[in-house]
């Protein structure tokens, strides 16, 4: 792989029904959950901006149009508001819409965060590319967003490279979990990765968060991965097969991450950045 390969495109799998935020995501996509006044995957498109990433690949399903929209162009919108205190409202996205391209595609099954990845092919090619899961929610007090951290790795080391945290022990189950060698501070070249183990059976308490670095033989290595941990096709399995032909990152990250996809998670975020906004 040359080495002089950049990473400019970022994938989104955004088709997940976020049952955890029922009824609230019945009709709208959990991606669009706004923190504050902006919805989560805009706080990913960002972040993935900030890194060098012009073009997002965005994997939906049924009923996410709300995400098309909103990265698009609203005339009306536009029109009501020219010339008003509340234009300037728009600033953001107007930004990010005229820096970045869109591209999307439908996950039409449910099969798992491996196949969500897989479907997105198209929209990726033969190159290496980030993967943003909208519903961890990252911050860094100071100096670089995670991604920017992570494509640094890249540059060096020219693998897949995953994001992780440590976290309490007891819940393993709900994680991806790594063991590995670290061979420089919060870097470690991954051995073993068990989906959700129970506690007794996890390698370590390092947890998998949802930020990737792939380079793109992870397509082909999916398309022959059987379903794994509840019958579904886990990016976990295909990245452990990768590790174990090449080389596989962990990377313990400089910056705060908030579940968004619990209820909890989400409230703590919003007050974190109300109260980061306010300062």
């Amino acid at each position: 792989m040359s080495k002089e390969q950049i990473i400019k495109k970022c994938l989104f799998p955004a088709a997940g029904y976020g049952t955890r935020f029922l009824p609230a995501t019945k009709a709208m996509p959990k991606e669009m959950l706004p923190v504050l006044t902006k919805p989560l995957i805009q706080y990913g498109v960002e972040e993935a901006l900030e890194a060098g990433m012009d073009t997002m690949a965005i994997v939906t399903g049924r009923g996410k149009r709300s995400i098309e929209d909103h990265f698009d162009i609203s005339y009306e919108l536009e029109h009501q508001i020219k010339g008003t205190s509340k234009e300037p409202l728009l600033n953001e996205i107007r930004a990010v819409i005229n820096e970045c391209t869109f591209s999307y595609t439908r996950q039409i099954e449910m099969k798992g965060l491996g196949h969500a990845i897989l479907s997105g092919e198209t929209l990726i090619g033969n190159e290496p590319f980030a993967v943003v899961l909208a519903d961890d929610l990252c911050d860094h007090a100071q100096g670089d967003a995670v991604l920017t951290q992570m494509v640094e790795i890249y540059k060096k080391y020219q693998c897949s490279i995953v994001a992780i945290e440590e976290i309490e022990p007891e819940l393993t189950n709900k994680y991806g979990v790594i063991a590995g060698n670290e061979i420089e501070p919060g870097l470690f070249v991954i051995k073993d990765m068990v989906e959700k183990p129970e506690p007794k059976d996890a390698p370590s308490n390092l947890a998998i968060i949802g930020r990737y670095i792939l380079t793109p033989d992870i397509f082909d290595i999916i398309k022959d991965t059987k379903a794994g941990k509840g019958g579904e096709i886990q990016i976990t399995d295909a990245l452990l097969t990768q590790a174990k032909k090449g080389m596989v990152l962990a990377y313990k990250f400089d910056g705060k991450r908030f579940d968004c996809g619990s209820v909890n998670g989400f409230v703590e975020a919003t007050n974190y950045f109300y109260n980061k906004e306010s300062k």
